[in-house]
Parts: structure tokens; sequence; C-alpha cells
């Protein structure tokens, strides 16, 4: 019974407001439409002539006369007796922020699909005979636009089917051959497929920053892990020393204590020997002047005479000079002695608490830093670099303070790190952190350079020319070109020329950029990757005998 109710609904709707047939008319090509419906439809249609079926999409000229079919009029009204009406759920109507139907009259059904061909947007019902009828089988279906209008021409009312690559703008037919005429057209297609190309160019080019982009924030993850792990563990190590160092100042402390106290002890007990040894004699002298004072009043002086001796002889008394003449200073001099520890102690860790100090502020994190935009922001990098002549080739004269380099036949006595097959040399100092550094040449031409220490020196191999392998990287400069080598690929470079060119290399980020310098300072290209080893500047020169390289001073 529910098919056929639907079957039922499906005969006798509207197929523009999808709802039953009101005053049911049947159009030459066998179509049902209600009258108000499809008059509006025709409506539309009346500026160009040419009245269509909404559904086959037969034309017919001239207009149709519009009659009511009784009959089925007859048979709509039966159905609504039963009560069989066609009502879409809610969600099936057009919303404000939805494409609507453009057959759908009254309440809009919500656009299934939008016609390129039609320029017209169909719910489900309307889109139909796009799918059943042969030519409207070739149109081109799209999801539901709100900007279909946008493709017919509002100087010609056509469709807008080519485009012109002089004006940059979608045209039709006839403004190729009206104001167009003579411009480079070609058709809409043929200009897509081309920006589609690059378009996917572009695609890959954004996936390529966005794995780039990838790579850094893992790059970010593992530094910040790194970050949090070092500084995790130096405040470990350092809570350790310093309850050592606790420790330790207990522990002297403790030893410092025993020792006082254990002196005292020993004087504590030598004083009461000497006090009860003196209190004895005190206390002998008064018996003895007690019998002394008695002998004294004796009146027989045989008596006397005879007891005398025994009585006058005195033991010998205990030495108490050293006691009167002691000054009275005991454990004084410990207690000085501990403060001049303390000041001591105060004085060293004041100082070296701002060596701490630094260490703590100095922690260079990944691109903590941004690179300078100025040249002054540049010089607050800038190293005194100086050529190391045990690496200098037979064909380069040093001079200068061994910061300039000539191209000049040289007898040099053989050493493991000299280049023999180019005529290239190294700086003496390493590079490490933020360094910049300047080179000003004259002559045929100069390779800027940085490269590992362990790089190749005997020999015509590219193991051992800059750029032309994994160690090193290089910029030569011509009067009138620049061009990157690395790895043995090379890049052309675009910039103004010049005779000076700086170098800015953040080691710890992975930073080399080379700058044109003159009255501005230009970048010439940036190399981002991963240094695993401290590198050294280099400079190679040009087989032209007299010319020259030196690198500036800048302070």
């Amino acid at each position: 019974m529910a098919q056929k109710d639907q079957l039922d609904r499906e005969t006798f709707s509207c197929s523009i407001c999808l709802d039953l047939l009101k005053d049911p008319v049947a159009i030459p090509c066998g179509h049902s439409y209600c009258m108000s419906c499809i008059k509006g439809f025709w409506d539309e249609e009346d500026q160009r002539k040419i009245y269509s079926c909404p559904q086959c999409r037969q034309a017919f000229t001239p207009r149709p006369v519009l009659v009511k079919n009784t009959m089925l009029a007859a048979l709509v009204e039966q159905l609504k007796k039963t009560g069989l009406q066609a009502a879409p759920a809610d969600h099936c109507y057009a919303g404000p922020e939805d494409v609507a139907c453009d057959v759908c009259t009254g309440r809009k059904l919500k656009a299934l699909k939008s016609c390129l061909v039609c320029l017209a947007s169909y719910c489900e019902k309307h889109l139909q005979p796009h799918y059943d009828v042969a030519p409207l089988k070739k149109h081109k279906l799209v999801d539901p636009s709100e900007k279909l209008q946008e493709n017919i021409c509002s100087r010609h009312d056509e469709v807008m089917k080519m485009f012109c690559r002089t004006d940059q703008q979608s045209i039709c037919y006839l403004c190729s051959v009206d104001e167009h005429k003579g411009h480079d057209t070609v058709s809409a297609a043929a200009e897509r497929t081309e920006r589609q190309r690059e378009l996917e160019v572009s695609r890959q080019n954004i996936q390529q920053i966005i794995q780039d982009r990838e790579k850094d924030v893992k790059l970010l993850q593992q530094e910040l892990k790194a970050v949090n792990h070092s500084a995790d563990k130096a405040v470990e190590d350092s809570e350790k020393i310093f309850t050592e160092l606790i420790r330790l100042i207990q522990k002297r402390s403790s030893d410092v204590k025993q020792q006082i106290r254990s002196q005292q002890e020993t004087e504590v007990s030598r004083v009461k020997e000497l006090q009860e040894k003196l209190e004895q004699e005190i206390t002998e002298l008064k018996r003895k002047d007690a019998e002394l004072k008695q002998l004294s009043h004796t009146e027989d002086h045989n008596q006397f005479l005879h007891n005398y001796p025994s009585l006058s002889q005195l033991s010998e008394p205990t030495d108490s000079s050293s006691i009167n003449i002691r000054p009275l200073r005991y454990f004084e001099d410990v207690t000085a002695a501990v403060s001049e520890l303390r000041d001591q102690l105060q004085d060293i860790l004041r100082e070296k608490w701002t060596n701490i100090s630094l260490s703590v502020t100095e922690v260079d994190v990944l691109l903590s830093e941004a690179e300078p935009k100025t040249r002054a922001g540049f010089l607050k990098y800038s190293r005194e670099i100086t050529l190391d002549p045990n690496t200098a080739n037979t064909y380069l004269l040093l001079s200068d303070g061994n910061r300039k380099v000539t191209c000049m036949r040289q007898f040099y006595s053989h050493h493991p790190d000299r280049f023999i097959g180019y005529h290239q040399v190294l700086s003496r100092e390493s590079l490490t952190g933020r360094c910049y550094w300047e080179v000003e040449w004259r002559g045929g031409g100069v390779h800027v350079a940085v490269t590992y220490k362990n790089i190749s020196r005997a020999g015509n191999s590219k193991e051992c020319g800059f750029g032309f392998n994994d160690k090193s990287w290089m910029l030569n400069c011509n009067t009138d070109s620049y061009t990157f080598w690395f790895n043995n690929i090379q890049t052309p470079v675009s910039g103004p020329g010049s005779s000076r060119v700086g170098v800015y290399l953040d080691h710890r980020a992975g930073i080399l950029s080379f700058y044109s310098v003159s009255e501005t300072m230009t970048l010439l290209h940036r190399v981002q990757t991963t240094f695993t080893q401290p590198l050294y500047a280099g400079l190679r020169l040009c087989y032209n005998f007299g010319a020259t390289a030196e690198l500036c001073k800048l302070k």
C-alpha cells in the first residue's frame, strides 16, 4: 500500500512545485504541470521566444495555449479526498544558506545539482530528466552553485565559453568578434586546463612547504624535548653539586666544632688541674702558717729552737707568673679564621656566580633569534677571520696578515692540509654559533664557500672542490652572475652585481645566507640544513693571475 501511495504521488505531482497538480494542463510533449507553474516557467522564457519543457527540454514555438485537463483534475481531486499529498520533509526545503531549485514554485526545495549548460539548479525531482533524456545527459552537472549567472555575458546574454588572455577575463563568442577582436582568446576549457596545470604546480609547492614546515615542527619538538631534558638534568646535577658543597661545609663545620670542643676540654682540664694544685698549696701554706704562728707563741726557748728548723722549711711554690701575664685570647683566632674563609667563599661565589648566570642566559635555542635585517645587525656577529697558509694552494699568495689571497705561483713546503688540485684556501678559525664576514674580490671572480675541515685536499676530484660534494657549500661570484653549488648540484642565483659578498652563518639553526653588499644588502641565496661539524670559511680564485680576494676588516 505504501508503494502504491508513493506511485500515486509521483504520477499526479507537478514536477515544478512537487505538489499534487492544481488546474493540471498537458503541454505538447505530453508532460503535465500545474497551470500556474508552467505559466510562470514560460514567462521567464518570453525574452527568448522559445518555450521548453522543464523535464525533457523539448522546445515549442510559438508559446502553446494551455487548456485545463478536466479528467486529470478529477483524478487529482479524488486523490486529495483520500488524503494522499506529496509533502516533502522540512529538511528538503531550501533555507537561507542553501541553493534553491530554479524550477520549483512556491516553497522551493534544495538543489541537488547545478547544470553549467542550462545555467539552472535542480532538486532531485527536477534533476531526473538530466539522467533520463539523452540530450540532457551530455550536460555538465556540478555541485549546487549560486553563481551560475556569472557565466552569462552581461553584454550579449550568452554563455561565456571563451577566455581572453589579453584582458584576463571570461567572454562569450560574440565578445571574441566584437570588443575583444584581435585579442589572444582561447576556449574557457583550454584556459582551465592551462591554469589547472599551474594550480597543480602551486599545490605541489604548497605541499612541499607543508612538508618542510612539518619537518621544522618535528625539529622544534625535538629541540623542545632536548631543551627540557637538558634543563632538568642541569637542575638535578646542580642540586647534587650544591648539596655536596653544603655537606662539605657542614662536615668542615662539624670538624671545627669537634676540634674546638676537644681543645676546650684539654684546656679546661689543664686549668682545673692547676687550680686544684694551687688550692692544695694554699691549704698547706695556711696549715704551715698556723703552725708557725703557734711556734711563735712558744715561751720555751729550747723547744722553739728545736722545732723551728722543721717548721720553717717551705716546699717549692708553683710559678704563677705565666698565669698573670697571659692575654685573655683563647678561641677568638678560630672565629677570625672561619670569618676569613667565609669572606673568601663569598668572593669566589660572587665571581663564579656571574659565570654561571651567563652560562644560563647564553643558552642558544634553535631559531631563538631571527636573521638580521640590516647590515648593522649583521655586523654585530662579525668575526675576525684569517687564512691558513698550510691549506693554501701553490698558486695562491697570502698577504695583509693572511687576510688577502692573490692568484700567483708560490713555492710552499709540503703539508697534508694543503689543497693540491684546486686554487683554494681555508680559514684558520673554525666557525660555530652566529658569524658574519665579508669578502671583497677583484679580477676574474671568486668562489666564496664554507666547508667541513675533513674535505679532501689532494688531487682534482670533486671530493676536493668547494660545492662539488656534500661537505661544502659555495657561491660562485662573477662580474655579471652568481651560481650556488652544493653536492655537485648547480643553482642559478639572481641579484645585483657587486664586488663584495657578505656571508651569514647560524650554525646551530642550520642557516647559511649569501648577500650582495653595496649601499644596501640584497639576499642572493639562503641554505637551510643541519650542520654536523664546525665549519671553515673557504676561498677559491679563478685561474686568472693577479685576481684577488680579501676577508674584509669589519670592526
